[in-house]
């Protein structure tokens, strides 16, 4: 019996050692993290074990336990020297998932041997570093789905040979980095998987490039904040999937097509700071999922069409500093119970403000000055519980200023309220009641600029304590 249970115990510790041998990660990899983590300045990596698989960071395959995923995102990881990615990494030739995001990582994307080994790599997330030099040619891998460089210090053209045998890719993300030139045209294939390409905040030139329709599963084109110039191509109407169109801060002209009302998955339409002309399409509000309009600051001329009413969903409605008209008192806001942002200022319409606008409870701005709206204001905007930012400035004139203030007290919530030019005259109101307690108690900024109100600064001023801007001339 107890020979029995001797032999016994013996299996059990060569049947642990044996399952050790076979799960221990591979010895020459081991030595290639360690030869990584002899690079890093700060801070160290508890790497320590003999089984490199149980190391933070790194899975191995259970069928042979090479290592496939080397995830340190945020770990404040700094080179001892400018090299990056020493050929050390170049070794882990089975690694499909690479997360080095959120570092200090210094060096030159050029110098790494990553991209001629890594045959098997689908995910590499380098973003928020400071890498710089150029991109390689081609990406590492057919099965290649997710690239994020982004928040670096890349420069130079991106080749359009690097898309060539992206067959598998989903996801481009170079923004916030100094990259020139066009944006390449070969981005979609025609079996393209690409559902989010983003360029923006660089200093890419030239126009859109025709063939993003080919792109059909295409959901997020974003190229803000770059020196494209051009209209947008006629085919990118064709991407029915979009769900996103950012691209504010360029020199796009030209005018809108009717062909946007394809896009029947939009929820962001983002074409501010441009150069855009010509009226807007008529069956906008086709666009039933749309969230955010901003077409702010372009030259749009025409009326803002009614279909618009039909976009139950917005959040934002931002059409100022264009060259929009038309009468404002017939649109209909009732349906739009989500809007929280309305922003028309420097435009030429006319009409009053329709009381439907106080329908929508989550109002949180709204800016409408340098119009020609009749704005008397009216008692109801106190139920706008979230109402912060009002400016009705430099539309026609109001009257009753002591009346007008006692109902904006009732909005809680104003942080910046604009009356400039929209009194001419009165008195300044000196005794408001609820002003010595609880009214404009969150108000940081008042404009009653031009106004040529008479009489003293009242002594209920003195006593809005955030009030740090205030902009009165009083005669």
């Amino acid at each position: 019996m107890a020979n029995a249970l001797l032999f016994l115990l013996f299996l059990m510790l060569a049947s642990n050692t044996l399952l050790e041998i076979v799960h221990a990660c591979n010895q020459s990899e081991r030595s290639s993290l360690l030869s990584f983590a002899r690079t890093l300045s700060s801070p160290q990596l508890n790497w320590t074990s003999a089984d490199c698989c149980s190391w933070e960071g790194v899975t191995c395959s259970l069928q042979d336990s090479r290592i496939t995923r080397l995830q340190l995102p945020s770990k404040r990881l700094e080179f001892k020297q400018g090299n990056f990615l020493s050929s050390s990494l170049g070794n882990l030739t089975h690694l499909t998932h690479l997360n080095l995001s959120h570092n200090s990582l210094y060096g030159s994307l050029d110098q790494t041997q990553l991209f001629l080994s890594s045959n098997y790599l689908q995910v590499i997330d380098l973003s928020y570093n400071l890498l710089f030099g150029v991109l390689p040619s081609s990406l590492p891998s057919t099965h290649i789905q997710m690239v994020d460089f982004s928040s670096n210090r890349l420069h130079g053209v991106i080749p359009s040979s690097l898309f060539q045998q992206a067959w598998n890719l989903t996801s481009f993300n170079v923004s916030n980095n100094t990259f020139s030139g066009p944006i390449p045209s070969s981005i979609c294939l025609p079996s393209s998987l690409l559902r989010h390409l983003d360029f923006s905040y660089n200093d890419f030139n030239g126009s859109i490039p025709r063939g993003l329709g080919k792109c059909s599963k295409l959901q997020v084109f974003r190229a803000g904040h770059n020196y494209l110039a051009g209209s947008l191509p006629e085919d990118i109407y064709n991407a029915t999937k979009f769900e996103e169109i950012s691209l504010p801060l360029n020199s796009l002209n030209g005018a809108i097509s009717e062909g946007i009302a394809n896009l029947i998955n939009l929820t962001t339409l983002d074409l501010s700071y441009n150069q855009l002309s010509g009226v807007l399409p008529l069956h906008l509000g086709k666009l039933s999922k749309l969230k955010y309009i901003r077409l702010d600051f372009n030259y749009l001329e025409g009326s803002l069409p009614l279909s618009l009413m039909n976009c139950t969903k917005l959040v934002e409605l931002r059409m100022g500093s264009n060259n929009l008209g038309g009468n404002f008192s017939m649109f209909d806001f009732s349906k739009l119970s989500t809007l929280s942002k309305l922003d028309l200022r420097m435009n030429n319409f006319f009409g009053v403000l329709p009381r439907s606008l106080y329908s929508c409870k989550f109002l949180k701005a709204i800016r409408v000055s340098y119009n020609n709206l009749e704005l008397q204001i009216q008692p109801e905007i106190a139920s706008l519980k979230s109402l912060s930012f009002l400016s009705l400035g430099v539309n026609k004139r109001l009257t009753n200023v002591k009346e007008a203030m006692k109902i904006l007290m009732g909005c809680k919530s104003l942080v910046v309220l604009s009356l400039a030019s929209s009194f001419v005259g009165e008195e300044f109101p000196t005794d408001l009641g609820k002003a010595d307690f609880d009214g404009f108690q969150n108000l940081r900024m008042l404009d009653l600029s031009s106004c040529n109100l008479t009489g003293q600064l009242p002594l209920w001023l003195s006593k809005l304590r955030k009030l740090r801007v205030l902009g009165a001339e009083s005669k």
